[in-house]
């Protein structure tokens, strides 16, 4: 089991690094990255995203409706949490907090738990995953992206119904938020992409992760790391709180045994990337949601090795 563990995490932090380094030592310019950034927001994460929940069967999605209602519903109340924490506790702007609740509610499904996922629970460990990774994309992703784009309008102070639509068509257009939305109707539809499409772009979505995280490593490398009471908080919510709010949940509700172990390692999974990547897009803090990823993901290595030791003993 350390075995799985460290080579699922082991690829993760060695990707970082060599982003933080081509950073560090000007191998890669890690001030302007809007251009990689472009590629992983519209490109590569849509279409691994898209695949992801449309090559999952009619049946499958079905059977993990509760799971994405779970998931879904902790990562809300959390990203919720956060924000309206941070923004009474540190006087950050609605902006920031929202991108910072994102980072700490939406763990890195992406990057962690779909090797995690495949080491331990098997082939069949791809869908949950890719359920997990739906429910954070349709559900939190387009609420932080609102209150972004309320907050950055040029009339921000005044939230007029006009504005108010255009925030929501913006967000709810996002390629990283229709992709797993269409993918969900393709496979509840019972359509197939035809491997040819597939083909194509699962070339394109292969890239989403590695491509991401490296990106993750050059932003961190424009900037210093801080560790203050505020990382410390944001690292035990998306760490300890986060699981252990799932596990309170799913264990309070008839659910099979499977369903309740996947939601708890799931939710385990360190902070995500969507919050780094956007912020960058936007222009807010992205040093503070850095520090958050880089700590959480530090101290995933103890808690990840204790969830699944705990949740899958054999």
């Amino acid at each position: 089991m350390i075995n799985a563990i460290a080579l699922a995490l082991a690829p993760v932090f060695f990707v970082l690094v060599a982003g933080y380094l081509a950073g560090r030592l000007k191998v890669v310019d890690n001030r302007n990255v809007a251009g990689l950034n472009a590629f992983v927001m519209q490109f590569a994460l849509p279409a691994a995203l898209f695949l992801a929940t449309a090559s999952a069967t009619q049946q499958q999605l079905i059977e993990e409706a509760p799971l994405f209602a779970v998931l879904g519903g902790v990562m809300l109340g959390v990203h919720l949490a956060w924000f309206f924490a941070a923004k009474a506790l540190w006087s950050t702007s609605a902006a920031d907090a929202s991108m910072q609740a994102l980072t700490i509610a939406f763990p890195n499904l992406a990057g962690v738990a779909l090797p995690i996922a495949a080491a331990v629970i098997g082939p069949s460990g791809t869908v949950p995953v890719a359920v997990a990774l739906a429910a954070g994309s349709i559900i939190v992703s387009p609420l932080s992206l609102i209150i972004v784009e309320m907050s950055t309008a040029p009339d921000a102070s005044r939230a007029r119904p006009a504005q108010i639509a255009t925030a929501f068509r913006r967000a709810l257009t996002k390629p990283v938020v229709v992709a797993p939305a269409l993918g969900i109707v393709v496979s509840l539809s019972g359509l197939t992409v035809g491997p040819i499409v597939e083909a194509c772009l699962a070339l394109l979505g292969h890239a989403a992760a590695g491509v991401a995280l490296f990106l993750t490593g050059l932003v961190l490398s424009a900037q210093p790391l801080k560790i203050d009471w505020r990382i410390v908080v944001a690292t035990f919510v998306a760490d300890i709180a986060r699981p252990l709010l799932t596990g309170a949940v799913v264990l309070s509700l008839p659910l099979p045994a499977e369903t309740v172990r996947i939601a708890i390692l799931l939710a385990a999974m360190p902070s995500g990337f969507f919050g780094i990547l956007f912020a960058v897009s936007y222009r807010l803090d992205s040093a503070a949601i850095g520090s958050m990823v880089t700590a959480s993901t530090a101290l995933s290595l103890l808690t990840l090795a204790i969830a699944i030791a705990l949740l899958f003993p054999g």
